[in-house]
């Protein structure tokens, strides 16, 4: 119904920047909030970065001043620009969306996640 397709990922050194990309397609109402979250191998997975309907912002404190979300609601379209990379940053970059879709009667409430996309930082 609902597809969520990450892209930018790659291999950086420390100090270079990538940015991330995740476009919602299929049959839906609306996007509310979308996120974008990131999981290292032995780790949990954590909240990176949200953004509201409203564009209300909110950080992991370890990216706040490196990292920008932002969306393209013409698009359907999240974004993560990611400066200032470092090694711990290296990670799977999940892209995370609330989406309203077309019930029988009427809009649900739904979660999706994307695929993830490899980010990797050498230093």
């Amino acid at each position: 119904q609902v597809q969520l397709v990450e892209s930018g990922g790659g291999l950086v050194q420390a100090g270079g920047s990538l940015r991330l990309s995740c476009a919602a397609s299929g049959r839906f109402f609306s996007i509310n909030a979308m996120g974008w979250y990131r999981q290292a191998p032995g780790k949990q997975r954590e909240l990176v970065a949200a953004i509201t309907s409203g564009n209300t912002t909110n950080y992991a404190n370890s990216v706040k001043g490196r990292f920008t979300i932002s969306r393209d609601n013409a698009k359907n379209t999240v974004y993560l620009q990611m400066n200032s990379l470092k090694p711990e940053d290296t990670a799977v970059y999940y892209c995370n969306a609330d989406i309203l879709t077309y019930g029988t009667l009427l809009t649900r409430r739904e979660e999706y996640w994307g695929q993830g996309t490899q980010v990797t930082v050498s230093s």
